[in-house]
C-alpha cells in the first residue's frame, strides 16, 4: 500500500479534504483526479459484461439479503489485482496517509467496487455505518458518467440525522468526488433515468469483524 503514486500529487488538495472532513463532515470535490485516470476507469469499466455485476446486497454476514425495494444497484469489487487502477489506489492511499496525520482517524485500509444503476434503480435512505457496529469510517464515491443531465437522475442526496430534507445534492458527472465521515450522514440514490455508474469505497479502521 506504501508505493509512490504514478502522478504528481497536490498536497493543497489532502489538506482541503481534510480540512473539510474536520469541519463539516464532507467535501464535494471536481476533478481532482487526473484525466487520464478518470478516462482509464471509465474505458476498463466500459470493457466489463453487466453478467460480472451482481446486485447489491443489504445487511452483514447472515443477515445479508437482496431486497429490490431497497436497493436496485449491481456492485462488481476491485482490489490490487485490478492493474488498470492501481493509479486510483495509489491516489486513495496518500488521502489515507494524509487524514491519518491530520485528523488521527487510524484508517487502515481501503476497499472499493464499481457500482452500477440501470434505469430505474435507486437506492433509498440509508446509512454506511452505524456508530460502534461498523469499521467503514470514511465513504468516498467517484461518479465516472459522461454527459450526464439533470434529465438522467441517479442524484446522491445528503442528509443530517433527523433530518427529512437533503442539505446537500450532488449530481453524478464524470470526475465529481464526494467524501464523507460513513457514520454521520444519511444519503440515498434517487432514481436513475439511465446508465449510472461511480466508483465507490470506504476507508477502515483495523478493529472489530472486516465486512465482506
Amino acid at each position: 500500500m506504501n508505493n509512490p503514486p504514478e502522478f504528481p500529487v497536490s498536497t493543497t488538495i489532502f489538506s482541503d479534504i481534510c480540512e473539510a472532513i474536520a469541519d463539516k463532515g464532507y467535501i464535494v470535490v471536481h476533478n481532482i483526479l487526473p484525466i487520464q485516470t478518470l478516462n482509464t476507469l471509465r474505458d476498463e469499466l466500459a470493457k466489463m459484461e453487466l453478467t460480472e455485476f451482481k446486485p447489491a446486497a443489504i445487511g452483514r454476514h447472515a443477515d445479508q439479503a437482496v431486497i429490490e425495494e431497497i436497493r436496485r444497484d449491481k456492485i462488481l469489487w476491485i482490489d490490487h489485482s485490478n492493474t488498470f487502477a492501481q493509479p486510483y489506489f495509489d491516489w486513495s492511499e496518500q488521502l489515507r496517509l494524509a487524514i491519518n496525520r491530520y485528523l488521527f482517524l487510524g484508517l487502515f485500509d481501503y476497499e472499493t467496487m464499481f457500482a452500477y444503476y440501470a434505469k430505474g434503480a435507486f437506492y433509498k435512505r440509508h446509512v454506511d455505518a452505524f456508530k460502534g457496529q461498523s469499521n467503514r469510517k470514511l465513504t468516498s464515491i467517484l461518479y465516472l458518467n459522461e454527459a450526464w443531465q439533470p434529465s438522467d437522475g441517479g442524484e446522491l442526496l445528503m442528509y443530517q440525522h433527523g433530518q427529512s430534507v437533503p442539505f446537500q445534492t450532488v449530481e453524478p458527472r464524470f470526475g465529481t468526488m464526494v467524501i464523507f465521515l460513513s457514520e454521520m450522514f444519511p444519503h440515498e440514490v434517487t432514481q436513475s433515468n439511465c446508465d449510472r455508474y461511480s466508483l465507490t469505497g470506504w476507508y477502515r479502521v483495523n478493529e472489530g469483524t472486516p465486512l465482506a
